[in-house]
């Protein structure tokens, strides 16, 4: 299948997340993605290890975020190797960087200059906290960005200390945001042959994932309360929210209590009429919460399917990959080692073009990898 990026060429300046998620969903699509690593030291990310997992002599994280590209090696302090990333440069489309403000321009690989050698380039900048202000040059670290945010508030329940989302949500979802910006300044540029500079940072990309909760505080002036009990969402009333059975856990998504109550036949509910779901939020929680330690999640999971509840189980990765409902996903592939040796099983793409699901199994690059290929192809 021809995939709808093939010819056009990312040059990948970016270490870490969220750079690297960009210019791995660019590479799904059919993109020839290179990145350009120190020869000696390679991308920061290499070393980053999750779990202390590494695949040859890099991270596992690396490995799987950076499936499907190239390592082409230069040193930006060295006046030859300048130059050859200036003539590559003439033959890209896109440009990526997530280094702090001041790193590019030191090296005069700024947008003003890249566009004097460019002028049709695709020139995205991954910052922090944007280009300016106090906080510019601050570590655009993902804990420390959800911290700022204001986003730890709005997971846990009210008596909780803040708690962050268990995964890098503001750099995932930074990079994939630059890549929708960067097919739309594609578009442009096939269009009018013009460039655009693209300017994201994590911490507009984390108030963008809050706007309900922006948006409600600036109506009312108040701060989102998290429920006491049982709080999935600080705005949603009862019974939202994730509760426990006397064998696992319950997801309990938007219903009148009435039609709850068709499940639970409960007396006690019916004390409380819809217009309670807000101001008693916690006092309902509470007895949801005591009814359902009775039985266990089959036996809520079936009487829900009876009255067509929007209620799941919680799973956790184990007993979601044995589901059904996993597994007709076809969610997974596999992915060797640069040097042909041990494989992973990482995730594909989740987009279906056509029908058909994206795999991409080409290892992530060992670094130098593909720099004499490169200069051979396209310079």
């Amino acid at each position: 299948m021809k995939l709808p990026l093939e010819g056009v060429l990312v040059l990948e300046f970016a270490q870490y997340l969220s750079g690297p998620c960009a210019g791995l969903r660019l590479a799904d699509l059919g993109a020839r993605v290179i990145k350009i690593e120190h020869p000696e030291k390679g991308e920061a990310g290499r070393k980053l290890s999750i779990k202390n997992l590494w695949l040859d002599d890099s991270s596992l994280l690396f490995n799987t975020i950076n499936r499907n590209k190239e390592s082409f090696a230069a040193d930006m302090n060295n006046a030859e190797d300048m130059e050859t990333l200036r003539r590559l440069i003439a033959r890209a489309h896109v440009l990526i960087h997530n280094f702090r403000p001041g790193v590019m321009e030191k090296r005069m690989l700024d947008y003003e200059s890249v566009k004097a050698i460019n002028p049709s380039i695709v020139y995205t900048q991954i910052s922090g906290y944007g280009s300016k202000g106090p906080w510019a040059k601050k570590p655009g670290q993902d804990l420390l960005v959800q911290a700022l945010s204001g986003l730890a508030f709005t997971t846990g329940s009210y008596e909780d200390n803040p708690t962050p989302l268990g995964l890098g949500i503001g750099d995932y979802l930074c990079g994939n945001q630059a890549v929708q910006f960067i097919l739309a300044a594609l578009i442009r540029s096939r269009k009018n042959g013009k460039g655009t500079l693209l300017e994201l940072s994590l911490l507009e990309s984390l108030i963008d994932l809050q706007f309900e909760f922006f948006t409600t505080y600036f109506a009312s002036g108040k701060m989102p309360e998290r429920a006491h009990h049982h709080n999935a969402h600080s705005l949603l009333s009862a019974p939202y929210g994730i509760y426990k059975t006397s064998d696992g856990f319950i997801a309990i998504a938007m219903m009148s209590l009435q039609q709850l109550n068709k499940m639970m036949e409960s007396q006690v509910l019916t004390q409380f009429s819809e217009g309670d779901v807000f101001s008693k939020r916690d006092e309902i929680k509470v007895v949801i919460a005591d009814l359902l330690l009775h039985h266990p999640n089959d036996f809520w999971i079936q009487k829900a399917q009876i009255f067509d509840l929007w209620i799941m189980p919680v799973l956790n990765w184990k007993q979601m990959k044995t589901s059904k409902g996993y597994q007709v996903l076809e969610m997974e592939q596999e992915i060797a080692s640069s040097k042909g040796g041990k494989k992973i099983t990482t995730t594909r793409c989740p987009i279906r073009i056509n029908n058909k699901k994206l795999y991409a199994g080409k290892a992530a690059p060992a670094l130098n990898e593909h720099t004499q290929q490169i200069k051979q192809s396209l310079l």
